[in-house]
């Protein structure tokens, strides 16, 4: 399993790896639930439309597919068989292609975690009141995703959100 990050503002309350910090989340979940090996988490992505904000460190389309596919050739020729990349950002489009890519040669079987569905479905289950539109960026539902794996990373003030 890959979690597949960002490292870019995350307004007032949340850090700057919000991002990563949930894929590495999500991916530690899925540990505990299947027999899978998480690789280290790739921080940056494309994060461009935070180019303004302080911080904010963003790498191409480009770069973020040969990483991910990179990644994925290296684990084929080590004998693995499967990869799941956990997306943690939105921006991260390009890693879609890559999946697809993958698996049309059939060398090893990529999956992409979490669909616009999964995310929707978790936000019910949760019982959050704000839509995915609304919540798109540190919301609620990053906001609780990091208070539930990682609360020390919040700074004070997230409790108005």
């Amino acid at each position: 399993m890959l979690p597949v990050g960002s490292f870019e503002q995350h307004g007032p309350y949340l850090p700057l790896v919000t991002d990563t910090l949930i894929a590495t989340a999500a991916g530690d979940a899925i540990s505990r639930h299947y027999s899978v090996f998480q690789l280290p988490a790739i921080t940056f992505g494309c994060s461009h439309e935070h180019n303004d904000f302080p911080g904010t460190v963003s790498i191409s389309a480009t770069t973020l597919a040969a990483l991910v596919g990179d990644i994925s050739r290296s684990l084929c020729e080590q004998d693995v068989n499967a990869l799941i990349v956990v997306n943690g950002h939105g921006g991260n489009y390009v890693i879609a292609n890559v999946v697809e890519e993958a698996n049309a040669d059939n060398a090893i079987q990529v999956g992409l975690y979490p669909s616009r569905d999964d995310l929707t479905e978790a936000c019910h289950a949760a019982g959050i009141s704000s839509n995915n539109h609304d919540d798109i960026h540190a919301g609620e539902l990053e906001t609780s995703i990091l208070l539930a794996a990682q609360p020390a990373y919040l700074r004070n003030g997230w409790q108005s959100r």
